[in-house]
């Protein structure tokens, strides 16, 4: 589902402080087309001013409107039976069943959480408005505010503009199979029309979002207050709340970067002949200005590889965002983001097994330096002792780790500056991995090892921490 935007995202921007300094809006253009004399009023009204919106978004943005836009009110029902048509059409049952059981491999969701009916309910309560690339029509929610409306059109009258100049659908999924790079893309879109909002508010004051402080700032603490009241999505799990929010908050931190960078909405069309290739490069503008790119990392050929009771669900790239999220779940915000600035690629599988319909999970992750994979090593040996809450046979040595659980082995094992972590599988098969990306075999639990008393086991997790190499190195 993409080009839809959801109402505590923008209404938070449209009623903060930028909205407030900027005064009644000019709409000197005349409507495009005269509604047919059966519309209601209310409707017509709304075309009105929908047209006065597109003209002055064209002025704003500098780009041309190309082609007549359909606009209509629809009811909540209608807006839901839209998202579950694109939700049909954009992923098959197959493909979203391997996204839950991966987000649920990963610690994002707890097991068996209802992700499909509960993001649709609620992006039905929250979808403001949208506009439909396939029908070129433009669709605002019939319950936002009179008052509101015109916020909701700058945003999404904005997406039609950009889509009539540079295909924004197909744009945005070129990216696939890359899911952090998607992401990246839709941060694009969502971040530029609501730098682009924030221009509409201020035009009367000669201002624009190039002379302002970041704005997501504005968008943050409405949008937290917003979600706190609304029952199902202030009970959502974190990741379902910061990935709704990411798209909106990075990516207008990341267009008024590129903006103040360059010389204005004129430029913006280099940002969709050169796109973003990471949510990295959302997150830290300069990179991308810079052209810093991250390694391309690589997991073995499956097939003919794992262990015939695997059934690949999906491969794919976790990404800076990602990797925060899954820290942040076990290790709190602060720390995450300590350590997720030093992502530079990843590569993840993630399996079902075909007997059991456990999931295997193998990730691969590159980090800035030896230092940085260390102090991970650490910080992520902790997270998955916390995921893990019932394991045994712990066996610990500089850079590496493993136990054991109900549900299989798992490993963690950092050399130079990347790491290696296998969930839900046996030793033979982490050793084979390992072999396959030509690294040589970990150590290994010995009869002859030191009785319990003296081994890392019964050493405090704080010990241990102390111990490591990113320790040793300070």
């Amino acid at each position: 589902m993409r080009c839809v935007v959801i109402s505590i995202a923008v209404l938070a921007l449209a009623s903060g402080p930028a909205a407030r300094q900027a005064s009644t809006h000019p709409h000197p253009a005349p409507a495009r087309s005269a509604p047919p004399a059966q519309v209601p009023a209310a409707n017509q009204d709304f075309i009105k001013a929908a047209d006065n919106v597109l003209h002055q978004m064209s002025q704003i943005l500098d780009l041309p409107i190309k082609e007549p836009l359909k606009k209509s009110l629809r009811s909540k029902q209608e807006i839901r039976e839209y998202l579950i048509r694109e939700e049909n059409e954009d992923k098959s049952d197959a493909e979203r069943y391997a996204d839950d059981r991966t987000l649920e491999a990963f610690g994002l969701i707890p097991k068996g959480f209802p992700l499909d009916s509960f993001m649709l309910d609620v992006l039905t309560d929250q979808v403001a408005g949208l506009y439909d690339p396939k029908a070129k029509e433009f669709y605002i929610a019939a319950w936002i505010p009179a008052d509101d409306q015109e916020s909701v059109m700058a945003h999404e009258l904005t997406h039609a503009l950009e889509d009539q100049s540079f295909g924004i659908d197909p744009w945005i999924k070129a990216a696939r199979p890359n899911d952090d790079a998607e992401l990246a893309r839709d941060a694009v879109s969502e971040g530029s029309a609501m730098a682009a909002m924030v221009d509409y508010e201020l035009v009367d004051r000669k201002m624009s979002v190039r002379d302002l402080p970041d704005v997501s700032g504005l968008i943050r603490s409405g949008a937290i207050a917003e979600m706190g009241k609304d029952p199902k999505l202030s009970k959502a799990p974190g990741y379902i709340r910061d990935e709704l929010l990411f798209p909106y908050l990075a990516g207008t931190s990341f267009a008024q970067e590129f903006l103040k960078a360059h010389s204005g909405w004129q430029d913006l069309h280099m940002v969709f002949e050169n796109p973003p290739v990471s949510t990295q490069q959302i997150m830290h503008p300069a990179l991308y200005l810079k052209g810093a790119k991250a390694e391309m990392v690589t997991l073995p050929k499956w097939k003919g590889f794992a262990p015939a009771d695997w059934k690949l669900l999906e491969e794919n790239i976790l990404g800076e965002f990602g990797l925060d999220e899954v820290l942040k779940q076990f290790i709190g915000q602060e720390r995450a983001d300590g350590i997720s600035t030093a992502w530079d690629g990843d590569r993840y599988a993630s399996f079902e097994d075909a007997k059991t319909k456990q999931t295997r999970l193998v990730f691969r992750l590159e980090l800035d330096n030896a230092d940085d994979a260390a102090r991970f090593f650490g910080q992520y040996s902790e997270a998955l002792e916390l995921k893990y809450d019932k394991r045994k046979d712990l066996f610990r040595r500089p850079n590496f780790f493993q136990f054991q659980t109900d549900n299989g082995g798992v490993y963690l094992r950092c050399l130079a500056s990347t790491c290696l972590t296998v969930e839900g599988t046996t030793r033979e098969m982490f050793d084979k991995i390992n072999r396959a990306i030509g690294w040589p075999l970990a150590p290994t639990p010995t009869a002859t090892a030191p009785p319990p008393s003296e081994t890392w086991l019964n050493r405090p997790a704080a010990v241990m921490r102390a111990l490591s190499p990113a320790a040793a190195g300070r």
